[in-house]
């Protein structure tokens, strides 16, 4: 019965991470395709660019929020072990990324993986990949490389932290997704930011 209701979280995780919330607001609110604008990634980042403020701010919690329910289900009602709970996770993740809808060209995952954290009971996780975001976003010019820097830096204190858990296992599997889905931009070098640049210069000018 345990491996029923994996099979059916897991899909349905999948499923709704698969649904194209960013796009169908940019075509049945907008009446525009919001590829077509910024990066041309079907996320709630290009709907801002379309549109505005408000149908950015419903696409961005539609992408957040399809990441929720069914991990917080395998947790939280069907009890499911460990492992079972980051597989949903990470289905949740693969279908925004991959999605069937639109010929496996998804979005970035971002969005949803914050959705997957706030949904599983390891809170911890979200804390230290929004911190080491909020980090990069400081020091870190490509946005690409922002989000690399949050996953890899979360990766490698859980690592240090918890070892060869789950939860770092789990992480490292999501540094992988976003690495394929920003690999065009992660072709450019990192570069830390001219207003950090210019402070450390400063300091190190110091006696």
């Amino acid at each position: 019965m345990e491996v029923s209701y994996f099979t059916l979280l897991a899909l349905s995780a999948f499923g709704l991470g698969a649904c194209p919330f960013s796009v169908w607001i940019g075509r049945w609110v907008l009446g525009e395709d919001i590829r077509d604008y910024g990066d041309g990634n079907p996320g709630a980042f290009n709907v801002f660019q379309a549109g505005g403020r408000k149908s950015g701010c419903l696409a961005l919690f539609l992408d957040v929020a399809k990441g929720i329910p069914f991990v917080f289900l395998a947790h939280s009602f069907f009890k499911l072990p460990e492992a079972a709970v980051f597989a949903v996770a990470l289905s949740a993740i693969l279908g925004h990324a991959f999605s069937p809808l639109l010929q496996l060209k998804g979005g970035k995952s971002i969005a949803v993986t914050f959705g997957v954290l706030l949904a599983l009971p390891q809170h911890e996780m979200l804390i230290v990949f929004a911190a080491f975001t909020f980090l990069g976003f400081l020091f870190i010019v490509i946005d690409a490389w922002t989000v690399m820097f949050g996953a890899a830096g979360s990766s490698a204190y859980l690592l240090a932290a918890r070892g060869g858990s789950w939860e770092a296992l789990f992480m490292l599997c999501v540094l992988t997704v976003l690495a394929v889905k920003h690999f065009e931009a992660l072709k450019a070098a990192p570069r830390v930011k001219v207003k950090v640049l210019a402070w450390l210069q400063s300091r190190r000018r110091e006696p």
